[in-house]
């Protein structure tokens, strides 16, 4: 008899967890393309660069690296992803809001995996923020941030 008690409890349970709202997240599998094709794009332009790809909570969920990326690509493209992930907005608007602004200096101490250079992207599906990518290792912020839109544009359609 107490099975059969517990049956409907089951199922009310999952029933309810299926009305529960669902939240646009990024795959890990979207992750790794990300990551992979930001390096590929890189590499296409003769860059050997680092990517990461993190979730909205900034926790790492894919990561690329060109065999010939230096070795500090690696915490350059996660603090990017992290910070453009944390923040919802391009790390090279951050950096250029920052830049001599007295009272926005504060920034770069707020939180220790925070970078504010230029190569981090927003992920977003229409409004809501699903994570973030960066990019580490091209002879300049705005050519990592290139390869990151590339990236995004290729994976993810945007």
């Amino acid at each position: 008899m107490k099975k059969l008690m517990l049956i409907p409890l089951l199922l009310a349970g999952s029933h309810a967890l299926a009305d529960q709202p669902r939240l646009a997240v990024v795959s890990h599998d979207q992750a790794r393309e990300l990551a992979a094709a930001a390096v590929a794009e890189c590499q296409a332009q003769g860059y050997a660069v680092s990517a990461a790809v993190v979730d909205r909570s900034g926790v790492l969920a894919g990561f690329s690296r060109h065999e010939q990326a230096g070795p500090h690509t690696v915490t350059s493209a996660q603090g990017k992803a992290f910070t453009a992930a944390s923040m919802g907005r391009p790390t090279g608007d951050i950096a250029k809001a920052v830049a001599g602004n007295a009272e926005l200096e504060g920034l770069r101490d707020m939180h220790p995996n925070l970078l504010i250079l230029n190569g981090g992207l927003p992920l977003k599906v229409g409004d809501a923020k699903i994570g973030g990518i960066g990019v580490g290792g091209a002879p300049g912020g705005h050519l990592d941030a290139a390869c990151a839109q590339a990236a995004i544009d290729k994976v993810l359609g945007a």
